[in-house]
């Protein structure tokens, strides 16, 4: 029988050796982006990070990589008001609070809220909905935190399976959690849910980790299934080769959304809620890929 002294040591050996396996290295994000607005057939990137009605941003702090996509609700062009605006600004707006160093990396949520009542508090109304996906690497800690709110999300790849996905978040069939606003006097008439609503998530990511965060034009034409057989394009981490996938993974996702032969994951959603449909859904598709590296100044 091991006497207490002894069992002691063995537990500091255990503790030490432990210590000494820790990965003392920092993390980084490198992320490279495409996307397609539904009314082009090539990939058109507008000024401020917009593919369509969608808008995202890649943003790196000392202490952190932060990006993020939103999905402006098409809806509101019914009423005279260009969607891309609301979702273009609060994503601007989570870049500009990130690069001030205006944030806490285990707190994705506090960049969205933040961010969402500086909209609120604009002298000039700035009406719209939008989805958004937050993602934040705290390159210390090696932790992912991440909210989403809507059915934008993300997917964590090891080893060329998903271990990490976010959950889609509807009130309804086709009617994501969003962030809005309305019109003075029509608030109650808007959808519209809290950022704290968002689905916050954490964990440790591995050097080498894919993560894909997208809109749901992407989520909606294209199956798990085909996003880690387009993922096994990628043979390298570098910036180059990470676009390239990004841009097949855009470019596959775009030419499904127009097959109307094409079971597509919206289709199927759509006919377990009761409804006829067949084919893609046409829709504007933002895509960022980032693969989890050793960080270097």
């Amino acid at each position: 029988m091991l006497s207490v002294l002894s069992y002691g040591r063995l537990v500091a050996r255990a503790v030490i050796g432990g210590l000494s396996q820790t990965d003392s290295r920092d993390y980084s994000l490198v992320t490279a982006s495409c996307g397609f607005g539904k009314d082009f057939r090539r990939g058109i990137l507008k000024k401020g990070m917009c593919y369509g009605d969608d808008a995202c941003f890649i943003a790196r702090h000392r202490s952190a990589d932060v990006l993020g996509v939103a999905d402006g609700v098409g809806g509101w062009r019914d009423y005279g008001v260009d969607p891309s605006q609301f979702s273009s600004t609060l994503m601007k707006t989570c870049e500009r609070l990130v690069k001030e160093g205006r944030f806490v990396p285990s707190s994705p949520v506090g960049v969205l809220t933040t961010s969402y009542y500086e909209l609120l508090q604009n002298k000039v109304p700035l009406l719209g909905s939008s989805t958004a996906c937050i993602v934040i690497l705290d390159r210390q800690s090696h932790r992912l935190h991440t909210a989403n709110l809507g059915d934008s999300g993300f997917l964590v790849v090891r080893g060329g399976e998903v271990v990490h996905r976010s959950d889609e978040q509807q009130h309804y069939f086709n009617t994501p959690f969003q962030l809005s606003i309305a019109p003075p006097g029509a608030e109650g008439a808007v959808l519209s849910d809290s950022p704290d609503a968002a689905d916050s998530s954490s964990f440790d990511v591995q050097l080498g980790d894919i993560i894909l965060t997208a809109t749901d034009g992407l989520f909606d034409n294209m199956p798990d299934y085909m996003i880690l057989q387009e993922l096994k394009k990628l043979k390298n981490t570098n910036y180059e080769s990470i676009q390239q996938t990004a841009q097949s993974i855009a470019e596959q996702a775009h030419i499904l959304a127009y097959d109307p032969n094409y079971m597509s994951p919206f289709a199927q959603f759509a006919c377990d809620n009761g409804l006829n449909v067949r084919g893609g859904k046409p829709d504007d598709i933002t895509v960022l890929l980032s693969i989890v590296a050793e960080y270097t100044d």
